[in-house]
């Protein structure tokens, strides 16, 4: 059984659609590829500011890291700091990327396998690190998530097609789509069935005018599958098979911002 280790940049999480993140369900994952869970640790800002004036946001924060840590993760506080830029502006920060740099290493040690979660392409030369060390590392993403990060991943998977990691509404499913026909609109998309990587489903079939209300052009839909963007969608079973309807492309709030723009929010 691989020996494993998650690595969870909460930050980076939540700035980038993981508010619903299910720590819980992250471990389930993770024993589903086989793998017994040797160290999970989650990297946290903690604005020590803010909780020593308002009673109420403490207590929630606090309630927060204890729920973690009955999960049996380790949590590691980063002190959120401010800075003023040229404007005058108020800039929060509170970035851990090397505190979980140095763990991962550390640790990799007695390891075969790491999950890291975070989007951020400053962790591209971690994992190659990793790596060398005869670790499997794959990395689970949300928005904004680095090109170079997936790609320099034993396996990436977006964490919004992690069954009940993200929960979306209810009844609706998550896929992307793997083949497409864009001269006659349609296409197969493909969504994961369990916890377990290998176990996917990739029979449900889809056309151009269940997606996003038919709006896209055919080239816009090939462009979908080319840029692996998660859709939700309904499932239905019919005379013609299942198919996925009342599909749309899912796309990041006004939480989510690109890596370029992200420094200035990181407000717990």
């Amino acid at each position: 059984m691989l020996k494993a280790g998650i690595f969870i940049d909460a930050e980076n999480v939540m700035r980038t659609g993981g508010w619903g993140l299910r720590y819980g369900v992250l471990k389930e994952f993770t024993k589903a590829q086989g793998a017994y869970i040797v160290r999970a640790n989650t990297y946290i800002a903690m604005d020590h500011e803010r909780e020593s004036v308002d009673i109420e946001f403490r207590r929630k924060k606090q309630l927060y890291r204890s729920n973690l840590r009955q999960l049996g993760y380790k949590v590691s506080l980063k002190p959120v700091r401010r800075f003023k830029d040229s404007d005058g502006t108020i800039i929060t920060k509170a970035n851990a990327d090397l505190e979980l740099a140095i763990d991962a290493i550390l640790q990799a040690r007695n390891l075969d396998y790491i999950i890291l979660v975070s989007g951020d392409g400053d962790f591209v030369r971690l994992i190659t690190a990793i790596q060398n060390m005869g670790c499997r590392v794959d990395v689970i993403g949300l928005h904004y998530c680095s090109r170079e990060l997936r790609e320099a991943a034993d396996h990436f998977i977006s964490g919004f097609l992690i069954p009940e990691l993200i929960p979306a509404d209810e009844n609706r499913q998550r896929g992307i789509l793997t083949a497409v026909n864009e001269e006659k609109y349609f296409g197969w998309l493909t969504r994961m069935r369990s916890l377990h990587l290998d176990d996917l489903d990739s029979e449900i079939f889809i056309h151009g005018n269940d997606l996003e209300q038919g709006r896209l052009s055919n080239e816009r839909f090939s462009e979908i599958r080319d840029q692996q963007a998660v859709i939700e969608f309904d499932l239905i079973s019919d005379e013609k098979g299942r198919r996925a309807v009342n599909a749309t492309v899912l796309k990041p709030d006004e939480t989510c911002l690109p890596r370029d723009k992200e420094d200035g929010n990181q407000n717990a």
